[in-house]
């Protein structure tokens, strides 16, 4: 696994800041001067209680701008599967040229678009029988992730597909024909905007409705901003692992819950339009993910 990181120079003066040796004596500070002192603690611990679990949610209070490559993952590989499969996955990119917009902010070939996330968290789930699962997310989360993913499962909530002057929600599938599936897809295609109404995975000719993931190269991770092509933070970014089915985790204002089944969940939340003759040709482009750009397909 390759790794490339930008964004941890706090770690690195504190890690400096530190003296090898201190000499100090101790002293008490009086209540007036507690008063004047104002400051946010590095983390924060909830206790949320649940229909049926029990939560305790772990905060960091640090912000990232990273831009990160992984070779290969596999998580959750179980009963004859992977939950997720991905190679050459990356956070953040590079602009390919000058003038290139994200956010409100223009950057020239060859700088760093960072994916930037703010206050991690680490959640644990509890029941009757102890640990039910946990996840790993980010109050707020936005950038591109790319991937060359061959085995997803959780959910893109957010993602579109036109087709037709029609806008569609996107809908994960088990394969060729396959059923709609949140756990271990292949493809991806187009739902109704009626659930009862999914339609099946057709990758063939006029009627292609479907392709597989690895025709969605790069998305942006965000919600919708302000302003037209301005992409906001999200809180919905995390990946859950979880013991048994009917988990459901809550989202962080308490509004909702998510409902994820056993295994591995990666609640991916999108702003994304998607033409729908794109993604079954060539495909979604890869952003540049490296120093040497290797070009808008894979590799």
């Amino acid at each position: 696994m390759k790794t490339q990181a930008y964004g941890y120079a706090a770690l690195a003066m504190f890690c400096l800041g530190i003296s090898p040796v201190a000499q100090a004596d101790l002293k008490p500070i009086s209540d007036d001067a507690m008063g004047e002192v104002t400051g946010q603690a590095f983390m924060q611990i909830e206790n949320i209680a649940g229909e049926n679990h029990d939560f305790t949610r772990m905060t960091l209070g640090m912000d990232v701008e990273t831009r990160v490559n992984v070779d290969d993952i596999q998580v959750g590989q179980i009963d004859g599967g992977t939950d997720f499969s991905a190679s050459h996955l990356a956070l953040g990119h590079i602009a390919r040229a000058n003038g290139e917009v994200f956010n409100g902010r223009t950057y020239n070939e060859g700088e760093v678009i960072p994916f930037e996330a703010q206050r991690p968290y680490i959640e644990l789930a509890e029941d009757a029988q102890g640990l039910a699962g946990f996840r790993l997310g980010f109050q707020q989360a936005r950038g591109s992730m790319s991937s060359h993913t061959t085995s997803f499962s959780g959910d893109l909530p957010g993602l579109k597909i036109e087709s037709a002057g029609q806008v569609y929600n996107a809908q994960l599938f088990s394969g060729v024909e396959g059923a709609p599936t949140n756990r271990r897809a292949t493809h991806i295609g187009l739902a109704p905007n009626n659930p009862d109404q999914l339609a099946g995975c057709n990758v063939s000719g006029d009627l292609a409705n479907c392709a597989p993931l690895t025709n969605l190269r790069s998305i942006i991770v965000g919600d919708e901003g302000a302003a037209e092509g301005e992409v906001a933070f999200t809180d919905g970014f995390f990946i859950g692992f979880q013991r048994d089915e009917n988990m459901a985790w809550q989202s962080l204002d308490g509004a909702n819950t998510i409902s994820v089944g056993k295994g591995v969940f990666i609640n991916l939340p999108t702003n994304m339009t998607v033409d729908l003759s794109q993604l079954t040709g060539e495909g979604v482009d890869r952003l540049r993910t490296h120093q040497v750009d290797m070009g808008t397909k894979l590799f």
